[in-house]
């Protein structure tokens, strides 16, 4: 069953989106809600698993040196057995920070943070050496990010053609 959400229920997800550590009395301000009521849609959305957390953004260049990764993987065979193995290897390893399934030429996109070049290595070859089915993989080294999903895109996302009319979405 899906949920329908109205306007104010996407003014709460757009607001903590971008700032996940609103008190819930200044979210309510910014919503036009009393604190009650927004209590009630913050339940109902985390019950139907539109909100699944609520996470901090942490500045990693401040914490320690570090090198970000997307790696692409092909796999030797394309049986059942095969992704579930690789999505269990994949879920081993805290390095490896997201991973998507993809359509097309390639199987997986790994999203890797680790502390050097080395390390990466290693965990590649750990890959390899495991019956994860790895076959081809292609490596691309973050030299500095540009943009990041901080803030998601709802109004676009539920307009009938956010693509027609690009400015209107600011």
């Amino acid at each position: 069953m899906t949920l329908k959400l109205d306007d104010r229920d996407l003014k709460i997800l757009a607001a903590l989106s971008k700032e996940g550590r609103l008190s819930k009395a200044e979210l309510a301000k910014r919503v036009n809600l009393s604190p009650t009521p927004l209590w009630e849609r913050l339940k109902r959305l985390e019950k139907h698993g539109i909100i699944s957390g609520y996470r901090a953004e942490i500045s990693l260049k401040q914490v320690a040196p570090h090198i970000e990764v997307f790696v692409t993987v092909e796999l030797e065979d394309h049986r059942s057995e095969s992704f579930q193995q690789f999505e269990r290897m994949v879920d081993l390893h805290d390095e490896i920070v997201a991973c998507w399934a993809i359509g097309g030429g390639l199987d997986y996109i790994l999203n890797i943070i680790t502390r050097d070049i080395d390390s990466y290595q290693r965990l590649i070859d750990t890959l390899l050496a495991g019956k994860t089915g790895l076959a081809r993989y292609y490596t691309y080294v973050v030299t500095k990010p540009v943009k990041s999903r901080a803030q998601l895109p709802l109004h676009s996302l539920l307009q009938d053609d956010p693509v027609s009319n690009p400015a209107s979405n600011r």
